[in-house]
């Protein structure tokens, strides 16, 4: 059955292969461990450091799982973005495994009949599934999170308290919510002492602590914790909560809802029916309350219960198909309990074509590659929205192009016009962000992304998916500069004052490529009052619109 969910994780991974911001942390550092290796002045986090630190050993294990197999790719040529591949399917391969042993244990509690209903019901819901993955922070530390639930469900004292220690101490300090429940639990219920939990808890910890901090102090190069500084960040400070806030019970009645799609009806009935369902249920349960106080919420946060949140659900199904026979209300219930994974299934196919719309940027970076494919020496700047939606330095695999990332640039700013092509965020081509472009670029690509679900009910299907442009792809024309020195007093901006003598300047004109103009130059221009005209976008659009020409590009 482990392979079953294997196949299920990989074909959400194939049908969404980009990853987003909160993954880029994780996804850039596996890629800088294996191509860049010990020349960490070269890797992506000194660039783009992030909010927070983020700890090294989640990318560290999977690179040295995928080292090999890299270099076998390395060897015939094949391109990088065939490794994010492989990566995010190492990282699935890993929690799969670890989900195999929780589910053997699970398996000796409630028997093989309902292991299968458990599985059913697990690859047929659609977040769970659909992260596995994805190399969040919540995702990496979720082989660990799901061996210490099984060392919890076997008693096993030292797999459950080192297994969680690494899981708070090294990746995801949050979860001292759940296993602090779980250990207060054993501890009432004596099946642990306090003798025993010092013994295994402060070696193991000080082990945990002292490995994160000698790594990450060295990628980082200062001294630091990364899940401590991440805790005082989103705790102390409270800071998580400018990335937005969503009301006390929205875990209850939006997330979970969204997780387990229809097996949330049959959870009720399987708490009710088993006392051992309580046991694993109720934890979950309180875990998600108690995180509920952090204003920031997202799905993710709570990943880790869906596992024992299906528990119950299982349970309901099992019981109700092992007595379907037996009347003909458990014969109708039994059609219900297997029609549930039918609209489980359609409701994640739902959602994964929404997802699928939810990464212009990686699609617009894999369109461009096979665009220009044939062109050398291309210089491509990437946007913000593209850089956060898909773009990673996976996708970044032509040798003989220049990608940039650089922020802060304005439309229409000096800098942007040394690329040979750019990936500019609008919401249409009449975009004001693009006007500056308009005689000197060509929209040679368009990518929409999700917009809204509408509904009609007099169509087939009545749902359906709309988007909207978000990205567009633009490529600068051979004759940009003649463009925008339409006319050489038109070609600068004249400014009285600049001048001691208070004549204009507008005999001088400033070369617009980066070959023949150092900054510091171009600086003493401006200074003078002199710009080139692509600081003046509006002039450039107005230019163009009054050529015959102007409908052509659009």
């Amino acid at each position: 059955m482990s392979q079953l969910m294997f196949i299920v994780a990989s074909a959400h991974l194939v049908y969404c292969p980009f990853t987003k911001v909160e993954e880029s942390f994780n996804i850039q550092a596996i890629h800088d461990i294996l191509y860049y290796r010990f020349n960490i002045s070269q890797y992506d986090h000194h660039e783009f450091p992030g909010v927070v630190p983020r700890t090294f050993l989640g990318p560290m294990f999977i690179s040295l799982l995928a080292a090999p197999i890299v270099c076998i790719f390395e060897a015939l040529d094949i391109n990088k973005f065939w490794t994010q591949y492989l990566v995010r399917t190492i990282l699935a391969a890993c929690v799969v495994c670890s989900f195999s042993l929780l589910c053997k244990t699970l398996e000796k509690q409630f028997g093989s009949r309902w292991m299968q209903w458990f599985i059913a019901v697990t690859i047929t819901q659609s977040h769970f599934m659909f992260y596995l993955s994805r190399p969040l922070p919540n995702i990496m530390v979720l082989p660990l999170v799901l061996l210490a639930l099984d060392g919890w469900l076997r008693n096993d004292n030292k797999s459950f308290i080192l297994f969680s220690g690494a899981s708070i101490i090294i990746f995801r300090a949050e979860l001292t919510l759940l296993f602090g429940i779980l250990l207060l639990s054993d501890l009432y219920c004596r099946r642990i002492t306090l003798k025993r939990l010092f013994q295994i808890a402060v070696p193991g910890g000080i082990a945990f602590l002292m490995l994160t901090v000698i790594v990450d102090s060295i990628f980082w190069n200062r001294p630091l914790w990364p899940e401590g500084e991440v805790l005082w960040y989103n705790t102390i400070l409270n800071k998580s909560s400018d990335w937005g806030t969503s009301p006390f019970l929205w875990y209850f009645y939006s997330a979970i809802p969204r997780g387990m799609a229809a097996s949330l009806f049959l959870m009720p009935i399987g708490f009710i029916l088993d006392v051992r369902v309580r046991k694993v249920v109720v934890p979950a349960l309180l875990f998600v309350l108690l995180y509920s106080f952090l204003p920031h919420k997202e799905l993710r946060f709570i990943i880790y219960v869906f596992p024992f949140l299906n528990v119950a659900a299982a349970t309901a199904c099992h019981r109700i198909w092992e007595n379907r026979n037996k009347s003909p209300v458990y014969h109708f219930l039994s059609l219900g309990v297997a029609g549930h994974l039918a609209v489980n299934v359609i409701f994640t196919l739902f959602l994964l074509s929404i997802s699928g719309t939810n990464y212009p940027g990686g699609t617009a970076i894999a369109r461009l590659h096979r665009l220009a494919k044939e062109e050398p020496n291309v210089k491509l700047h990437i946007c913000n929205l593209a850089a956060q939606t898909g773009v990673t330095r996976f996708t970044q695999y032509n040798e003989n192009w220049t990608y940039s990332k650089k922020e802060n640039l304005l439309p229409g700013d000096y800098e942007l016009y040394q690329f040979t092509h750019l990936i500019a965020e609008a919401k249409s081509k009449f975009s004001t962000s693009l006007k500056p472009y308009v005689a000197t670029h060509d929209i040679i690509d368009t990518i929409e992304a999700f917009h809204q679900v509408s509904f009609n009910y007099l169509s087939i299907p009545p749902v359906k998916i709309k988007t909207k442009p978000v990205l567009f792809t633009l490529k600068r024309k051979p004759n940009y500069k003649e463009l925008l020195h339409i006319q050489g007093e038109e070609s600068v901006e004249e400014n009285p004052e600049s001048s001691e003598d208070g004549k204009s300047g507008s005999q001088e004109n400033l070369p617009l490529d980066d070959e023949s103009v150092g900054s510091a130059d171009k600086n003493a221009w401006i200074k003078k009052g002199l710009r080139p005209r692509c600081y003046r976008p509006l002039n450039c659009f107005k230019y163009y619109l009054s050529t015959k020409h102007s409908r052509t590009f659009f």
